[in-house]
């Protein structure tokens, strides 16, 4: 099962309101264990850089200026998302974001089935409590001191850790691994166990007997039909 764990960074909060995507980070999971895939692009965004957000990335007018238009990218972008699941943090707003810049592009929009949203997973499994990224990597002890600033390739990779520990932990199917193999095949390691004799499961003549003497006690039992 291939899902693809994405964040964005964008100019402000509202695409309605002329705000553009400026960095997308991609992380692939297969069978929920990285792959050691990513695709991770800087985005001309074709306006200022309002200070709020500068404040959010670091991500400047200038050092943007020089970066490919979304447009550009869309092709290898669509390719490396191709119609696996989408793991997102608050799905909403990078599928609006995301979608914004599609439409602009004439491509096709993402379809909101197609998001897995970890806020929602984790409100649901803790109720009432923080539901950051933040918030979530004190809550499953996963180092997040690299993040002073918002980064989407970073933010993508913690969330891909905090995705797993949200289902149920980092070893999905007791002691399944993934490794990469050869231009990027993902292999599943082989799990030795011991063989066992198959266990009888017949019942003996006492327990029959005893059965049979409890059905004597009831009036018209199933069993006998």
């Amino acid at each position: 099962m291939r899902e693809i764990v994405l964040d964005t960074e964008t100019t402000g909060l509202d695409p309605n309101n002329g705000h553009r995507v400026v960095e997308i980070g991609c992380l692939e999971l297969m069978n929920h264990v990285p792959s050691g895939r990513t695709y991770h692009c800087y985005i001309n965004p074709e306006r200022d850089m309002p200070a709020e957000a500068f404040a959010v990335h670091g991500l400047s007018e200038d050092f943007l200026a020089t970066k490919p238009l979304f447009a550009e990218l869309v092709d290898e972008l669509m390719t490396f998302l191709s119609d696996s699941p989408l793991v997102i943090h608050n799905a909403e707003f990078d599928m609006r974001f995301l979608n914004a810049e599609l439409k602009r592009s004439g491509r096709p929009l993402l379809d909101s089935s197609r998001a897995i949203d970890t806020v929602g997973i984790a409100r649901r499994k803790f109720p009432g409590a923080p539901a950051s990224l933040d918030a979530l990597c004190r809550r499953f002890a996963i180092d997040n001191s690299a993040r002073t600033l918002h980064g989407a390739l970073l933010d993508a990779e913690l969330l891909a850790e905090v995705y797993l520990e949200l289902i149920g932990g980092r070893q999905p199917g007791l002691s399944l691994a993934v490794s990469a193999g050869e231009e990027g095949t993902v292999t599943a390691a082989a799990v030795e166990r011991p063989y066992r004799e198959p266990r009888p499961h017949g019942i003996s003549e006492v327990e029959r007997t005893a059965h049979r003497a409890f059905l004597d006690k009831l009036k018209e039992p199933i069993w006998l039909s």
